[in-house]
């Protein structure tokens, strides 16, 4: 019999007579390897794919090509980002807004305590809205909440004049940051729950007999960017959403609810804006609200028109990130990204919509329009028959694969692009019937 040591101290192996292989483990060891089967996932808990988790690290494959759309660049909200340096400055009038709000004659009756006792029974409701196991404990948790969801609210008031005006608060005269605080209220990794906003909001300045809805004051704040016409925002003003982001995503993709049908066949994508040109189909400016209430009909397709820059560009991203993440919701944005990747392949597909006034770009030069869209339809997954565009998609390559639309657009792009190519043309045209009437000619 021979045994055979193991240096890690971890088992050892022993032969014996009979050539049977012997391992003894250690029970300690063993002991640990249960431990670490049993040991709960941190980075994507157990409640990640249920309803009630709406908030999401983005994963690696979305944001490896444009990082710094999902991070806050000003200010953190919620657990994912806090304390980051950038942050800071941000941060230190956390404490300022959350004293303004309490000061408030409205919210004279309403303590700091108060805001505590409110939100301590909806902890775990708090925790599982979250998509990673949150390290802090239940009293930093909650100070964190209070504290950034009354920042919120007060920053919404000042902004919505529910207050009298304070000339003086650098967060909403100076021209650089409310932008910023913008554009970092609306990234999928820096929300809070809405339901805690909603109890923050009801202890505070919803208490006030005048007090306008919360989901109002949220809308008119970021329409002083948007720029959607009160009547569209009126129907939202009683809503809620999963937290800010998802209510902002909600009132954009409302009109887009037409039924879907499902194709007779299989879905393929559509060519690029230059090839469908090319093919004969027109690209006309379609008069909506919505960006992404798109139409085609006999050759034409008609797309609103998108005003896009960083604010847009960010937001657009932040969506298409939480229909990846989030199973319980529509993936119209995500259809929509995909649809204009087809379209705007290259820079010069991006200089025909912009011919055609679908696209006002205030983004940067043609070039970053095309790597946008490129990136943004990357790597995202969707049911194409269950996608709102599916009619679109199917029509427009019927209408691309028909043979005798392509060959006439072909001709005329071959003999009247130009003018050298349309005397061509008529010199080719005039020698073919001139070559007819002699061979009839000689045949009499």
């Amino acid at each position: 019999m021979s045994i055979a040591p193991n240096s890690s101290g971890n088992h050892s192996a022993v032969t014996g007579s009979s050539g049977h292989h012997v391992v003894h483990i250690n029970p300690s060891f063993l002991s640990e390897l249960e431990g670490t089967v049993q040991e709960l996932p941190r980075l994507l808990n157990e409640s990640a794919g249920r309803d009630s988790c709406c908030i999401f690290r983005v994963p690696r494959i979305l944001s490896e090509n444009n990082e710094k759309a999902y991070k806050p660049h000003m200010l953190s909200i919620g657990p994912f980002h806090h304390g980051k340096p950038q942050c800071q400055m941000i941060q230190e009038h956390k404490g300022r807004f959350l004293s303004n709000l309490l000061g408030r004659e409205v919210s004279k009756r309403v303590m700091l305590k108060d805001f505590f006792e409110a939100l301590a029974p909806m902890e775990e409701k708090i925790r599982n809205c979250y998509s990673e196991t949150l390290e802090f404990n239940g009293r930093d948790l909650m100070w964190m909440m209070v504290l950034d969801g009354c920042f919120i609210i007060e920053l919404f008031c000042k902004v919505g004049s529910i207050f009298p005006a304070e000339l003086d608060d650098p967060l909403v005269t100076m021209a650089l940051i409310l932008p910023s605080l913008m554009r970092d209220l609306l990234r999928l990794e820096n929300q809070i729950p809405y339901f805690v906003l909603q109890k923050l909001f009801d202890l505070s300045v919803g208490s006030g007999n005048d007090s306008p809805s919360l989901a109002k004051l949220v809308l008119s704040f970021f329409n002083y960017i948007l720029r959607t016409p009160v009547h569209m925002l009126e129907k939202y003003y009683d809503k809620e959403g999963k937290h800010l982001l998802d209510l902002i995503r909600m009132s954009y993709v409302s009109n887009c609810q037409e039924e879907v049908r499902r194709p007779s066949r299989f879905l393929h994508l559509i060519p690029c804006a230059k090839k469908l040109d090319q093919a004969g189909v027109k690209f006309r400016p379609r008069k909506t609200h919505s960006i992404l209430d798109i139409k085609f009909r006999n050759g034409v397709v008609e797309i609103p028109v998108l005003t896009i820059d960083d604010f847009w560009s960010s937001m657009f991203l932040n969506f298409v990130a939480y229909e990846q993440c989030y199973h319980h919701c529509t993936k119209h944005t995500t259809s929509y990204a995909i649809f204009m990747g087809c379209l705007i392949n290259t820079p010069a597909d991006a200089v025909l919509l912009g011919d055609h006034k679908i696209i006002e770009n205030y983004f940067g030069a043609d070039e970053e329009v095309a790597r946008f869209f490129n990136n943004v339809g990357k790597d995202v997954v969707i049911d194409f028959h269950r996608s709102y565009l599916a009619k679109v998609f199917e029509e427009m390559n019927e209408y691309y694969q028909s043979s005798w639309h392509v060959r006439w657009c072909e001709f005329k792009h071959t003999y009247f692009s130009n003018p050298w190519s349309f005397i061509s043309g008529v010199i080719a045209l005039v020698t073919l019937v001139f070559t007819i009437i002699q061979f009839f000619s000689m045949s009499k």
